[in-house]
């Protein structure tokens, strides 16, 4: 796939999100992607394989309440890379605002992704979600 390809693929599966449907995303996985949460804090690491990745969200998910909507504001592609600029509408299971703002960049080979890597106010997600359970940083 060339780059219009990757991007407009990648539109979709955010037209869904924004939508609560993550059945497009699930599906364009690649088994062993690998995602890398930026920075060096508690929710900071490497994640190997489709489990991996669906425990970490499923643990993201816990701290918050409803769907919530994840918000896509710009789109740039070049050959196998994607960018997204998105924020969060969510709220915590405490109530707090959890309106992050995303980079996230996604490298796609054949439909697939197959690198997720996610730069995020960090200092924000500590302090509504609190820290990633293992207390581990970087892995």
């Amino acid at each position: 796939m060339n780059a219009d390809e990757n991007k407009a693929l990648i539109q979709q599966i955010y037209a869904a999100l924004e939508k609560a449907d993550s059945s497009l995303f699930r599906n364009h996985l690649h088994p062993d992607i690998r995602m890398i949460v930026t920075g060096q804090n508690s929710w900071s690491r490497t994640l190997h394989g489709v489990d991996s990745l669906q425990q970490y969200y499923r643990y993201v998910y816990s701290r918050l309440r409803g769907p919530g909507r994840l918000i896509a504001e710009r789109f740039i592609a070049d050959a196998d890379l994607v960018v997204v600029e998105a924020r969060g509408d969510r709220i915590s299971i405490d109530g707090e605002r959890y309106d992050n703002q995303y980079c996230l960049v996604y490298q796609l080979a054949d439909g697939r992704i197959v690198e997720m890597r996610e730069y995020m106010d960090s200092s924000l997600c500590e302090r509504v979600l609190g820290r990633y359970p293992d207390g581990s940083s970087g892995s």
